[in-house]
């Protein structure tokens, strides 16, 4: 069927408010042929399976089918699966079961609701502003969630302060530097310049040296909006460049299905996964385990973003679905690999002119790898200090510096979103589902519209 063949009629007799908002279902003109097509087919064949995606758009694609063509929803056989392998669709048509009217009314609710909002609000924009505007549930939030960041930064109000670095050195045998940045911030650059002056006589002392074990874990396995965030940090890919490199991985049976919000896996993608980490790196790096999902509203039944079989390094038929799969595989093997473990070290220094403030020295290093061997999750923030590792140090030991500088910074206003972090900002407050993160932003950043730029 190639998606969906019918939607509500246009304009009000879409919805006939009066009547319990009873929809009213037309079949989309660009679709007239694929129906006249199936009908065809219906009438030559003695049963139907119906085989579309397993969420809730594809539950009411097929409760459409079975009204077009004829065919009683309480009978037919409905087969659902979540990669397109073949012990999966055999395991599918073991087991198949009838269309979900639960499913498909839900489905029917929201699409009633887009209706209703939409058209609701369109006609007060073709008055207001201009014509062939749309608005929409989805749509019209998440162009308030930009505007109302533009006006954050445009009420930002810039102050600056003084932040102070030191490189100090060892006195010991063979000279090694550390880095620290002092506890204090200064807001005139009278004051950092005075600082400097007390430290040039001062004489720089160990207070303490703490040192403590991390453990560092790694990321669940990837859901739309988790994907469609990496992907744009790591790759550069906007959202609709990931959901169509992943959806031909999919339809290719490289990966699971790539619209959802569960961070399950199931048993036997673990075990697979398990297999794979200890047959690459060995037994110490294995550790399994299962994410729950935070999202309240996520289908549970639904499985996490990972490859179809886990020894398969590399799979794509381009540049973008090669570098997706690998960003994929990735994320998935890390998440069942054990914790990295690290040695995190904090250095108080002291300034014997100056009695109430301190250099602050912070390291670490690794002590097991763990999952990091695979796998290092990107940030939006560009600000994450790189903790450096530092050379031994015992309190008492007197440190001379090399350099110590007051730079001037300015803190900065709320940075604009990304298409990837709308998305994440959307997925938070439980807007939208993760088959509309990527049209959403498309229509909203189409440029006859002027929305948003």
């Amino acid at each position: 069927s190639y998606g969906h063949i019918r939607d509500l009629d246009k304009g009000s007799k879409g919805v006939d408010i009066k009547n319990a908002f009873q929809p009213n279902y037309v079949v989309s003109p660009e679709k007239t042929k694929v129906v006249k097509e199936l009908k065809e087919w219906a009438a030559k064949v003695e049963e139907v399976w119906l085989a579309t995606d397993e969420d809730r758009e594809g539950e009411a694609i097929s409760w459409h089918l079975c009204e077009v063509l004829g065919l009683d929803p309480k009978l037919i056989k409905r087969i659902v699966f979540h990669e397109i392998t073949k012990p999966a669709i055999q395991k599918a048509v073991q087991s198949p079961r009838n269309v979900d009217l639960n499913l498909v009314n839900a489905q029917q609710a929201r699409r009633v609701l887009d209706r209703l909002v939409g058209f609701e609000l369109s006609e007060i924009l073709w008055r207001k502003i201009r014509n062939k505007l749309s608005a929409g549930r989805v749509q019209s939030v998440a162009v308030k969630l930009v505007v109302d960041r533009e006006r954050e930064i445009k009420e930002f109000n810039q102050t600056d302060y003084f932040r102070v670095d030191a490189v100090f050195t060892t006195g010991n045998g063979k000279q090694q530097s550390v880095r620290a940045v002092l506890n204090h911030k200064f807001s005139k650059d009278r004051e950092a310049e005075d600082f400097l002056e007390q430290c040039k006589g001062s004489i720089f002392r160990v207070e303490k040296v703490e040192v403590k074990p991390v453990k560092r874990y790694p990321s669940p396995p990837f859901t739309t909006s988790t994907l469609q965030q990496e992907a744009s940090r790591k790759l550069g890919f906007g959202v609709n460049r990931t959901m169509s490199a992943a959806q031909k991985l999919y339809e290719a049976g490289w990966i699971t299905y790539m619209r959802t919000d569960s961070t399950n896996l199931s048993d036997t993608a673990i075990a697979a996964m398990a297999k794979e980490i200890e047959n690459l790196f060995g037994q110490n790096y294995v550790n399994t385990r299962q994410y729950k999902t935070k999202s309240a509203s996520a289908q549970e039944a639904h499985e996490a973003i990972r490859p179809t079989y886990m020894d398969v390094r590399s799979a794509g038929d381009d540049t973008d679905q090669q570098k997706l799969y690998e960003l994929i595989w990735k994320r998935a093997m890390a998440s069942q690999m054990a914790p990295a473990s690290l040695e995190k070290t904090q250095v108080d220094i002291s300034i014997s002119k100056v009695g109430d403030k301190l250099f602050v020295a912070v390291g670490e290093v690794l002590l097991f790898d763990g999952f990091l061997k695979l796998y290092i999750e990107s940030s939006d923030d560009e600000d994450e200090e790189q903790a450096n590792i530092l050379p031994p140090l015992k309190v008492a030991d007197i440190l001379s510096y090399q350099k110590i500088t007051a730079v001037q910074k300015y803190n900065r206003p709320p940075a604009r979103y990304t298409e990837a972090s709308l998305v994440k900002k959307l997925e938070e407050l439980g807007i939208g589902r993760p088959s509309t993160y990527a049209p959403t932003i498309s229509k909203i950043m189409e440029a006859n519209r002027g929305y948003v730029v």
